[in-house]
């Protein structure tokens, strides 16, 4: 029998382990797979219809003041936040699957064990069945309202932390980025300052948020103790009276302590659905602003910047305005009523002083700037070339033909295109993977060219 029951015991042992591996495997598969979608369809939506440039200039509108509408940090929220929504709300989801079959598993115990228990009010007898389960129930309802109104503070506090911890990331990213740029103007002991400021707010918030941690930790642990001698407490005046033996009151207690650890999840687990909540509001209140972005844009395609479309009588190599309006963010006017027109061959230059509404001007013409009203009609050909040069990240071949996708270019195309600007040393690095952004100078009047020192 010995060799019979340890036989058995292999078999369930082997069963349990591979259950547990592949537990493991399938919920991670889950969070990889969900976390992958989700990163698919917020990319989509964040680069749909210049909605990453309208957020960033919604930062700076009067709409855009409220720290949980705010659309700060686009890519900590697509990168990070999107990681943890996943891994918490699989681990939480699984840890209240476990607490939800415990419950199940143990509850019919403790009702027969715990039997009725009967008291007189006026006269009149009275019997609670399953005394034992009503009162977990009792004593984890207090707890978990306890436990909310003393951890509730964490969330605004995680949602404070991930904004600051971003922005301190983002502006690290900014000194790397513009590094030569800081270097000439010797600007190290500034940009150490801005870093300590965002670092600070970092620690700032970190503290409050340990702080209120350690006030929950208080009550949680002081929760657990209690739980310990409760059940001994609630059946002690049974057990004196010879109603139950010492056996009894202790499957009570055992049964109990379960049921317990089962109805207490939201205890247990109340900071990090702290955390969660705070990235579940962080990835939706950026959807809401993308999704209002793209409200306004439809709005806006149909009453102003129409492309190609808006002037029939116009020809189709013509650049012409009518009764165009430009306003900042803020709703300040820059321009009202302009209607210009610029044929094929003509040299326009546009003058004004700084902040006046150049740049703008050009940024409606692209059709990008949404606060706009009016007509333009363009060549269908139209292009426009940013004031500050962008060049992605990758090969060269890739860098020469952004926009566009280099398998659309030959070559012997890309290799002229470098003759051309009198870069003919890079002819032989297509494939090359460097910062070109860097690498590659654009104040030269012969074009984009190397550095000297390179």
């Amino acid at each position: 029998m010995f060799w019979t029951q340890l036989g058995r015991f292999t078999y369930l042992a082997f069963a349990f382990i591979i259950i547990a591996v592949y537990r493991f495997y399938l919920t991670q598969l889950l969070e990889v797979r969900w976390r992958a979608w989700m990163t698919a369809h917020y990319l989509q939506r964040w680069l749909a219809d210049h909605a990453f440039y309208q957020l960033e200039l919604a930062r700076f509108s009067g709409a855009a003041k409220d720290a949980l509408n705010s659309p700060d940090n686009p890519d900590q929220r697509i990168q990070e936040d999107i990681n943890l929504f996943t891994s918490y709300s699989i681990s939480l989801s699984m840890g209240l699957l476990n607490a939800v079959v415990t419950l199940v598993s143990f509850v019919g115990i403790l009702w027969s064990l715990s039997g009725a228990f009967a008291f007189t009010v006026g006269g009149s007898s009275y019997s609670i069945p399953g005394f034992m389960v009503w009162m977990a129930v009792l004593y984890c309802v207090v707890g978990s309202v306890i436990t909310h109104y003393i951890g509730r503070p964490q969330i605004k506090l995680n949602f404070q932390q991930q904004r600051y911890e971003a922005d301190f990331r983002h502006h690290m990213v900014r000194v790397r980025e513009y590094s030569e740029s800081i270097a000439l103007d010797k600007g190290e002991a500034v940009e150490r300052a801005q870093l300590d400021t965002r670092f600070a707010a970092v620690l700032a918030n970190y503290l409050l948020l340990i702080k209120k941690q350690k006030n929950l930790v208080w009550f949680t642990n002081f929760f657990g103790q209690a739980a310990v001698v409760f059940p001994f407490i609630v059946a002690a005046l049974r057990f004196f009276s010879g109603a139950i033996q010492l056996g009894e009151l202790m499957q009570i207690s055992s049964a109990f302590g379960r049921v317990q650890d089962s109805l207490s999840w939201l205890v247990d687990n109340y900071s990090s659905l702290a955390a969660w909540r705070a990235t579940t509001d962080r990835l939706t209140s950026f959807e809401d602003n993308i999704a209002s972005m793209a409200q306004q844009g439809r709005a806006q395609e149909a009453i102003n910047l129409i492309a190609s479309k808006a002037a029939p009588a116009v020809p189709s190599d013509t650049l012409a305005t009518s009764d165009l309006s430009l306003n900042l963010p803020s709703g300040a006017a820059l321009l009202s009523g302009l209607s210009l027109k610029a044929h094929p061959g003509e040299s326009v230059i546009v003058k004004g002083p700084s902040g006046s509404g150049k740049s703008t001007l050009f940024r409606a013409f692209a059709g990008i700037w949404p606060f706009a009203k009016g007509q333009a009609h363009l060549p269908l050909d139209a292009m426009f070339i940013p004031q500050r040069p962008y060049f992605p990240d990758g090969t060269l071949r890739d860098a020469l033909a952004y926009p566009q996708p280099a398998t659309q270019y030959s070559d012997e195309s890309l290799k002229q295109a470098l003759i051309d600007a009198q870069l003919p040393q890079l002819t032989s690095r297509l494939d090359d993977k460097d910062a070109w952004s860097q690498k590659l100078s654009g104040a030269s009047s012969n074009g984009w060219r190397l550095p000297a020192c390179c």
